[in-house]
């Protein structure tokens, strides 16, 4: 590169073999630079060495406000709170940085320090801008989150169902997603919602071993699709399902690559309803070459068609319920849910129809 053309930063280099990789016309062939693939790295390991901190901008005001804490963190022992702005980090000033480039300046090995300077916001006098220092450590990031939701039936018989929303497909989700499902399962739920809206994908192997849990024998999962058109079924070998309790899973815009294999995989072989939206459309497979500089090429090997052989790529898939408010015909009563998640349940409609959906199969007798 350097001898054929007169590169004078990486940026350019980057830009110039962006620019070779588009001629193919597939935007998902690509090259990304070290800084993106460590983001995407740490997404699909699902580990970082770090502080455990979730920050972003605040647009009003530009700020780098502290969104959250993961659980027994260093940050959270550190008495770091949320809504908590973060105005230095090693006593270099955070005025016009953006959260990534923040992110990175708090990542670090293992057994260091970072010391952080944060104001309460709460509090506006000079006194509260606070010094901390922050032991890094290695930071767990779970995909999964989930609640109970109790509620009555059509019939006024309590139940529960339990809500397990997977974020991403990084090489723990089907890990956390078993403990999950097994914890719900000792706590007496009777039916599952799955949320995939907004999970862009991650580790095609992780969609596969997700759709293990919850399915039996030796039914299809995928069928992938080589350059040469060659088609490849990839089949489980004596599954054991976890449960065999009525299954929806949401679905939406966002819903892409191995999000749409899993809901193809559980709704193709009759495990799952889908409601929501169609899904995004991205029905290839990508191989990930790490290069010497630590920038990473991603390059389309395959694509993939549902068990039933249905088109995904640039087609998506249409769910069988659409997620409108107009759909459920009989509201019933939430009452209550795991306080300890973030997501408002009660005001979501599509819960609501997956809720009223679980009912009609629960009535009908669980699948077995």
């Amino acid at each position: 590169m350097v001898e054929m053309f007169p590169l004078k930063s990486g940026d350019a280099a980057y830009k110039k073999v962006s620019a070779m990789l588009s001629t193919l016309g597939d935007p998902f062939t690509r090259i990304i630079n070290p800084k993106e693939y460590q983001s995407f790295r740490i997404g699909s390991d699902g580990n970082l060495q770090g502080v455990g901190l979730f920050i972003n901008i605040e647009p009003t005001t530009g700020h780098l406000i502290v969104l959250s804490m993961i659980d027994g963190s260093p940050a959270a022992r550190a008495g770091i709170h949320e809504g908590d702005e973060l105005v230095e980090i090693n006593g270099e000033r955070l005025d016009g940085v953006d959260s990534e480039t923040a992110a990175q300046k708090l990542r670090g090995r293992v057994g260091t320090i970072v010391t952080v300077k944060v104001h309460d916001v709460k509090d506006m006098s000079n006194s509260s801008i606070r010094e901390v220092k922050i032991p890094r450590e290695y930071i767990k990031l779970s995909p999964v989150s989930s609640a109970i939701i109790p509620h009555r039936t059509q019939d006024g018989q309590l139940s529960k169902t339990g809500y397990v929303k997977l974020l991403a497909f990084s090489q723990t989700a089907a890990s956390d997603m078993e403990s999950t499902i097994h914890q719900m399962e000792s706590q007496g739920v009777q039916s599952y919602i799955l949320d995939l809206r907004n999970n862009p994908g991650g580790l095609v192997k992780a969609g596969l071993e997700v759709a293990q849990i919850w399915l039996d024998g030796d039914e299809t999962l995928v069928n992938t699709i080589d350059r040469d058109g060659n088609m490849l079924p990839i089949n489980m070998i004596d599954g054991h399902a976890i449960t065999h309790d009525p299954l929806v899973v949401l679905v939406n815009e966002g819903s892409a690559s191995a999000s749409e294999i899993l809901a193809g995989a559980l709704h193709d072989n009759g495990r799952a309803t889908l409601v929501g939206h169609k899904t995004f459309g991205k029905g290839k497979i990508q191989s990930v070459t790490e290069l010497h500089d630590g920038s990473a090429l991603f390059i389309t090997v395959a694509k993939y068609l549902s068990p039933a052989r249905h088109e995904i790529d640039q087609v998506g898939i249409v769910p069988d319920i659409q997620c409108t408010a107009d759909a459920l015909n009989s509201p019933r009563e939430v009452i209550g849910k795991d306080r300890s998640s973030r997501i408002p349940l009660e005001a979501d409609s599509c819960i609501m129809i997956a809720e009223h959906e679980l009912d009609i199969q629960q009535s009908k007798g669980t699948a077995s």
